[in-house]
């Protein structure tokens, strides 16, 4: 059996229902194969970044799997489609976004995959999440993530009720 890694996945929609594309993108991980979810964050509202369009909501889920980070990304991105993603121009609104954020300590950047994710450090709509469910964390190249949210202070996001 493959040896397996703890999984990091940003979870953001703003487009439709984005509360119920978040929440069944999250149900969804729990089905991926050779996979366990083990932790989930609360959900937060966040303005886009570097786009316009309406607030997105965002969470973040961890996983243990023995999935292959290509894998793991192309599966995540089977579950976009489901919920009607359209790839089109960067950053525009969507119905659902899942990001590899890590796969354990990999450290990727090839076309189709750059591990740690490129923008998680700059990003309080990943890193309030993550601090939520794994503030010990440290992202490899980049450093803990209570550390790396510390910088992201002036970034509006608000921690939606369940």
């Amino acid at each position: 059996m493959a040896a397996r890694v703890r999984a990091w996945i940003s979870l953001g929609a703003n487009l439709g229902d984005a509360r119920a594309a978040v929440l069944g993108a999250s149900a969804e991980l729990t089905a991926l194969p050779a996979s366990r979810l083990i932790a989930q964050s609360s959900l937060y509202r966040s303005a886009p970044v570097d786009a316009t369009g309406p607030d997105f909501v965002n969470a973040v889920a961890g996983i243990d799997t023995a999935l292959s980070a290509t894998d793991l990304l192309a599966a995540l991105q089977t579950i976009e489609q489901r919920h009607g993603r359209v790839r089109g121009e960067r950053n525009a609104p969507r119905t659902l976004d899942l990001d590899l954020l890590l796969h354990g300590e990999a450290v990727i950047d090839t076309p189709a995959l750059t591990l740690p994710h490129p923008r998680l450090h700059e990003r309080a709509f990943v890193l309030l999440p993550l601090a939520e469910v794994a503030p010990d964390l440290v992202v490899p190249g980049r450093g803990a993530v209570r550390e790396l949210l510390r910088g992201l202070g002036a970034q509006a996001i608000e921690r939606l009720m369940p």
